[in-house]
Parts: structure tokens; C-alpha cells; sequence
């Protein structure tokens, strides 16, 4: 199976300690707004997702959404969130931390995009 999108251990084990203090969460990959493109991390429902907005998977549990149009461009590439010192965006949760969720990212192989063409993105 392929992920189109995935956490190192570093960023896994920062997900699960926000768990324990603000209970579910979800992710939306910024589009370069305010907070640049770095993945944004909400209380579960705090940030809204609608039809422009589409589910690329789950991060320890956590639902990763991107913008559709954005999706257009970054539709080749595997995102991988990972984690470092940093003041996070202002909006993320992980704000207060000390540290910060970046994303990587890597292409997929010709192979990976075929299997990938055969699933569907609504």
C-alpha cells in the first residue's frame, strides 16, 4: 500500500503527547498562508474542511487533509511530517512546544504512481 502521506518516529511521538493534552486531533497542510506551507495541526473539528479540501490519510490516527488545488501540484510527491526545534505556526497546536512539524517530501516512483492512479482522490 501506498501512503501519500506518513510521520517519522519524531513526529509521531509529538503527535501522541498533543493526544494525551488536547484529546483528537487533525492536520491540513497550509497552502503558504500566514504560516507559510508548514502542516497545521487542530483540535479535531477546529478547523473546518469542505469540498476544496480533500483526505490524503492518517498520521498516527490523525486525519491529514490538503487543499485540492494545492493536491494538483503535490499530487507526484509522498508528504513525510517530521518534526523539529522551532517555534511552530501560530495557529498549530504544537505552538507552545518548543517544536515544530515540517513537511518532506519525496517523489514517488513510477511504480508507486501507478498503483496510486488506480485508487481515486474525490
Amino acid at each position: 500500500m501506498v501512503q501519500r502521506v506518513l510521520a517519522t518516529a519524531a513526529a509521531s511521538k509529538l503527535i501522541e503527547a498533543l493526544k494525551m493534552e488536547h484529546g483528537e486531533l487533525m492536520f491540513h497542510q497550509s497552502g503558504g498562508c500566514c504560516d507559510g506551507s508548514a502542516p497545521m495541526c487542530f483540535q479535531k473539528g477546529e478547523f473546518l474542511t469542505g469540498d476544496s479540501d480533500i483526505l490524503l490519510g492518517y498520521i498516527s490516527g490523525c486525519p491529514f487533509y490538503m487543499g485540492r488545488q494545492q493536491f494538483e501540484y503535490w499530487k507526484h510527491t509522498q508528504l513525510i511530517i517530521d518534526v523539529i526545534k522551532g517555534r511552530g505556526g501560530m495557529f498549530s497546536i504544537e505552538g507552545p512546544t518548543g517544536f515544530r512539524f515540517l513537511t518532506r517530501s519525496r517523489l514517488f516512483t513510477e511504480e508507486e504512481n501507478e498503483v496510486l492512479n488506480e485508487g481515486t482522490i474525490p
